[in-house]
């Protein structure tokens, strides 16, 4: 059985390469800012609010989609437009007459993310990790409302065929990644991205929410939450946050088979070796401050 599509399909993944729309995510600035600050930083923020109106579904957008989508006027789009296709964020299809993201733009989010320490460290941990248990091991961190694939390790004997690469996307809400990582945030932060949450998953909310509660509190009382089947019968993990001081966490996994991963085997043996992991990796980069 090809375990890739399900998988990906309950975790809500999406391959590298697509960004969300984040209009939603990023509050506009409040009402009581300045107005010396408010001019000051407005041409900015119009620029990032036209930036993050790509996504997905949206990966090609005109000037009166823009302009709807981001609630700015459209002749101020179009000088917004105009000065990010010259500066390489965006580029201009002239017979669809709609823009669409550039390679400037996506190498600002890989280089928020490729932190070479970070991979060159989890890469070590996690390929030991992977062989000693026949696991597929994942390292991840928050990307707004995603979890982003940075490496992953599979066991030479591992009976699993996934394909979480690098730059793979998983739902925050919707994975067990999504859950370790929100266990780990501030509870002011956590509330406002489950809030967009809410607002986004519509009818799936309630099922949602029982199950991202039942794993932040696996993470607080025990210091890992797993999944036992719960959204792919033949799948099973156990996730763990990696917090590294002044820095966003990171979440590790690993994933088997729920033949091969047991509720007495996770308890016993690969959730205490992926903890004695992630703290190895948090000394390491805390260390390199």
């Amino acid at each position: 059985m090809d375990t890739e599509t399900p998988m990906l399909q309950q975790a809500g993944a999406r391959p590298r390469g697509h960004q969300p729309g984040i209009g939603a995510i990023w509050p506009r600035p409040g009402r009581s800012a300045t107005a010396e600050s408010q001019v000051r930083v407005a041409p900015l923020a119009r620029g990032l609010a036209v930036l993050a109106a790509f996504g997905p579904e949206q990966a090609w957008l005109g000037n009166q989609e823009i302009s709807l989508e981001t609630g700015i006027p459209a002749p101020t789009v179009t000088r917004l437009l105009q000065s990010l296709v010259a500066l390489g964020y965006l580029h201009h299809d002239e017979v669809r007459r709609k823009y669409r993201l550039a390679a400037a733009s996506l190498a600002l989010g890989y280089a928020a993310i490729a932190d070479p320490a970070v991979q060159r460290e989890g890469s070590i941990e996690m390929r030991k990790f992977a062989e000693a248990t026949d696991t597929y091991v994942v390292l991840g961190t928050r990307d707004r409302l995603d979890v982003i694939v940075l490496d992953s390790r599979v066991g030479s004997q591992a009976v699993l065929d996934l394909r979480l690469t690098p730059g793979t996307r998983l739902h925050i809400a919707s994975s067990l990644m999504g859950s370790a990582l929100l266990a780990a945030i501030p509870e002011l932060e956590r509330c406002y991205l489950q809030g967009n949450v809410e607002r986004k998953a519509g009818r799936d909310w309630p099922l949602l929410r029982r199950r991202m509660a039942e794993k932040i509190s696996q993470v607080h009382e025990l210091g890992f939450c797993m999944s036992l089947g719960e959204w792919e019968p033949e799948l099973a993990a156990v996730a763990v946050p990696v917090r590294v001081p002044e820095q966003p966490p990171l979440v590790l996994a690993c994933i088997g088979r729920t033949a091969r991963m047991a509720r007495a085997r996770v308890e016993r043996e690969l959730a205490p070796r992926l903890l004695a992991m992630a703290q190895v990796l948090q000394e390491r980069l805390a260390s390199r401050e």
